[in-house]
């Protein structure tokens, strides 16, 4: 049974107990409210006849005195006996309910009848002068006494009336005690059932509540919970939930536990991959830069021989040309120097250049993560604005128009966002459609919901675009796109992304292609110095509502440009400041 079905019968008992008492009480009051209304009608009743009999003594008194004092002008007023009628009228209303009572009042107004024809009589005597008769009529009077017969009457009224009202008044008092008796049986009722109400209502609830509150602090503690009590109602439904819980506790700590050796297991060989990578790292960097020194050495001798086979080349034309061979013997000889020996030494040349230009950008990637950074606030506005400056000769030789919107300031060092910018806008520079007015916008769009610590970049234009095909591929070193189109090594964007990723960002593309490119690169704002970035990858930019145009570029800095703007992956160094100088990037 529910609890609030024991609670609703426990408070019924005594409602009914309750109701019973009250209907007793209202009866009681009603009695008693009846009782006193009869013995207010019994005093009215009392008073009534009282005013009956005063006005027939008064008259008989002044009767009296006029036959003694022989006043001939004595005269009863009429308006007493109309009053005195109109009394006795109202008396028979007020006992209609007692038929005996109204024979009385009957009778009374008889025998008043009685005496004012005899006092009438006594009048016209007196006026008559016959005092005579009248003390005839006084001595016969001594025999039937018309005023003693209407005393009488009244007085008989009276005394039933009185017995009437003491039979009220006692039960008055008798209802009045019943009342006080009720009254007292249902306060010492309602004590005895709440008591007794509260009494079942703890025994069976009271020590199943603290079994249960027993068991939440245990459950609060991490202990063992006590056996489930019996019972199907509220309380045994909680305690059930509460070893329902404990049990899911229990297994949630065992799942944690297990959880937490699989994440010190995993974080542990985590850091072995992450050592095991950075030693790779460095040996591939360390790697890259000795091969790349050690290729110089044959790639001198191979210009230096290609040079003195050019000059060795030369002499044996002019010997040839001073010999006394025959002139088609000559001129077969000076075919071969011209045309096969000269065109094998240019594409040994080209080669070697190629070679060279290789071996450059392969530094240039292995000095970038050694470059060390010097980290401050930095106004990206100004440092595009320089970069766009440095570049106006390759923007005026494609007819381009740069906008750049507001750039809020970031956490980085100043040569590395320099060259990332420059990397950006020359790739854009170099890719845009001839057949179309060139248009490059340089700005910033809002982070995805709950990343504060990045301002997210990005350079649009409406050049050639890219192929989605190649867009997994576009951040990867020495792959061009458009090979004919600009000349460099493809290692552009790669320096892009390692250096974007040690400011602790990420840089992604959008492309359509023949619609142009977008490339979004994510920076630490200003005001987070010091704090370890978040990452903000390319799907995360969908989230964050609506972007620039559909369109990514990768990093291309044009010769020129490059050349005019000073910069180097070395941080101002000499052979950084060559490495930007022969094309930092291309796509």
């Amino acid at each position: 049974m529910r609890l609030t079905t024991k609670g609703l019968l426990l408070i019924a008992i005594p409602a009914v107990f309750e109701l019973a008492l009250l209907t007793g009480l209202v009866k009681a009051q009603a009695d008693a409210t009846s009782a006193e209304r009869w013995a207010m009608h019994s005093e009215e009743v009392l008073r009534q006849t009282t005013a009956i009999l005063d006005p027939v003594l008064s008259e008989s008194v002044a009767l009296r005195g006029a036959v003694l004092a022989n006043n001939a002008h004595f005269t009863t007023p009429v308006a007493v006996w109309v009053d005195v009628d109109r009394r006795i009228d109202e008396l028979a209303e007020l006992v209609a309910d007692n038929p005996a009572q109204v024979e009385r009042a009957v009778e009374m107004r008889q025998a008043v009848q009685a005496y004012r024809q005899w006092s009438d009589r006594i009048q016209d005597l007196l006026h008559a002068g016959r005092r005579g008769e009248i003390l005839a009529r006084f001595h016969d009077l001594a025999q039937a006494d018309v005023l003693d017969h209407f005393r009488l009457e009244v007085t008989s009224f009276q005394a039933e009336e009185r017995r009437l009202d003491t039979s009220r008044s006692s039960a008055v008092a008798a209802v009045r005690e019943r009342e006080q008796t009720l009254i007292v049986a249902a306060a010492l009722g309602s004590l005895l059932f709440v008591a007794l109400a509260i009494w079942m209502f703890t025994r069976g609830v009271r020590g199943r509540l603290a079994l249960l509150s027993d068991n939440a602090g245990r459950l609060a503690g991490n202990e063992p919970l006590a056996p489930l009590g019996a019972g199907r109602d509220e309380i045994a439904r909680l305690d059930l939930t509460l070893h329902e819980t404990s049990r899911r506790l229990l297994e949630a700590e065992r799942i944690e536990a297990r959880f937490h050796a699989d994440l010190e297991r995993r974080a542990a060989e985590l850091v072995r991959i992450n050592e095991t990578l950075r030693q790779q790292t460095q040996e591939n960097e360390m790697f890259i830069y000795s091969v790349s020194h050690d290729l110089r050495a044959p790639l001198v001798n191979l210009q230096g021989f290609s040079k003195e086979l050019i000059r060795a080349g030369d002499e044996l034309r002019e010997a040839v040309r001073d010999s006394s061979l025959a002139i088609s013997t000559r001129e077969r000889i000076e075919r071969i120097v011209d045309e096969d020996i000269g065109e094998a030494l240019h594409y040994l040349q080209t080669a070697v250049l190629r070679a060279s230009h290789i071996i450059d950008a392969l530094l240039r990637l292995s000095r970038v993560g050694r470059v060390e950074y010097r980290r401050q606030k930095v106004d990206v506005r100004d440092i595009v604005q320089r970069v766009v400056d440095a570049m106006q000769g390759s923007i005026r030789a494609r007819r381009a128009r740069v906008t750049v919107g507001v750039l809020p300031a970031v956490w980085g060092d100043p040569t590395a966002l320099e060259q990332i910018f420059a990397n950006l806008l020359g790739n854009a520079v170099n890719y845009l459609d001839p057949a179309r007015e060139g248009r490059i916008e340089i700005g910033t769009t809002p982070a995805p919901p709950g990343v504060h610590s990045l301002r997210i970049f990005y350079v649009r234009d409406n050049g050639l675009g890219i192929p989605a095909i190649a867009l997994p591929r576009l951040f990867t070193a020495f792959q061009r796109l458009h090979g004919t189109a600009a000349a460099g090594e493809g290692i552009g964007l790669a320096l892009v992304r390692r250096m974007v990723e040690r400011h602790g960002g990420r840089v992604w593309a959008e492309s359509k292609e023949g619609m142009g490119t977008t490339f979004y690169l994510s920076l630490p704002e200003a005001g987070a110095a010091g704090a370890e970035p978040a990452v903000v990858r390319a799907p995360e930019l969908a989230a964050a509502g609506p972007t620039p145009a559909p369109a990514v570029r990768g990093a291309r800095e044009s010769v020129q440009g490059a050349a005019a703007s000073g910069l180097g992956a070395g941080g101002g160094s000499p052979v950084a400041s060559i490495d930007a100088v022969r094309g930092i990037s291309t796509r």
